[in-house]
């Protein structure tokens, strides 16, 4: 794959926004008693840390940043926006949630507003350009996605029940849509891949990113996510009716998003 770069350009005062919409969609996710979609979002974040800021700065030496700005703290707070975010929304997705669309609209919104509301209020001050360079890692990355899927792929094989197959096409869904959602917000508010005048230059990391890089963990996400709503709830309390992961499959697969909560199980 030729290489790419992935550039962002904001003024400081988007971080400072963007860390008052965290607070408050955690506040939001706890007050709705979304406990572990919270607990996601965390590890997420940290994850995304641990990715971008060792691997992709200290191993791979793709990471630079402009403006004077301490590179491990703009990473830092990168890496919880858009892990905790994305994650507790795939988070949401996976397990239907009967409120998605609400949260949906709540993160697709902020993300379109937020690099609007900080061109216009911003302070004046020099802007905050970070970027990288992919040709290093995508082949890596590829390689987790090709892995994750295939699992998927073998186990639906040899399922003969429709009920208890994963659904890959629903995951493909949500790991390519939550990520092309972040990138699209980005490229609309003159975020990403400022300063490129060609049209493939802007256009590559919304193609790219959103069928690699949040997708491929989709697989895996997907089985914890199983592992554990089998035996726990959203509110980390422990099921009453535990199920085999087999069963917890079979029951994710008969609920549809907008189906009302019942009393009892994970979706209490």
């Amino acid at each position: 794959m030729a290489e790419m770069i992935a550039r962002r350009q904001f003024d400081p005062l988007y971080i400072w926004l963007d860390l008052g919409f965290l607070l408050f969609f955690a506040c939001l996710l706890l007050l709705r008693k979304k406990y572990m979609t919270v607990l996601i979002g965390l590890l997420a974040g940290l994850l995304y840390m641990v990715v971008d800021f060792g691997i992709f700065h200290l191993v791979c030496g793709a990471r630079e940043i402009s403006g004077g700005y301490s590179l491990f703290w703009v990473l830092l707070w990168m890496s919880m926006s858009y892990g905790f975010t994305n994650f507790a929304w795939i988070w949401l997705w996976i397990s239907k949630d009967h409120r998605l669309l609400e949260w949906s609209m709540l993160i697709l919104t902020w993300w379109f507003c937020c690099p609007l509301i900080t061109r216009t209020f911003g302070g004046g001050l020099e802007p905050i350009t970070i970027q990288r360079t992919t040709g290093s890692y995508h082949g890596y990355m590829a390689l987790i996605l090709l892995v994750g899927y295939l699992g998927l792929i073998v186990w639906n094989l040899w399922q003969k029940e429709q009920e208890t197959r994963a659904p890959i096409l629903w995951l493909l869904a949500i790991g390519i849509l939550v990520q092309f959602g972040w990138e699209a917000m980005l490229l609309v508010g003159g975020v990403r891949s400022a300063g490129f005048s060609s049209l493939a230059d802007k256009l590559s990391p919304l193609l790219v990113n959103s069928l690699l890089e949040t997708n491929l963990g989709m697989p895996y996400i997907y089985v914890i996510f199983i592992l554990y709503s089998s035996r726990r709830t959203e509110g980390l309390r422990r099921r009453s009716d535990r199920l085999t992961c087999l069963a917890r499959i079979r029951e994710l697969n008969g609920r549809r998003v907008r189906d009302v909560p019942s009393d009892g199980g994970y979706f209490a």
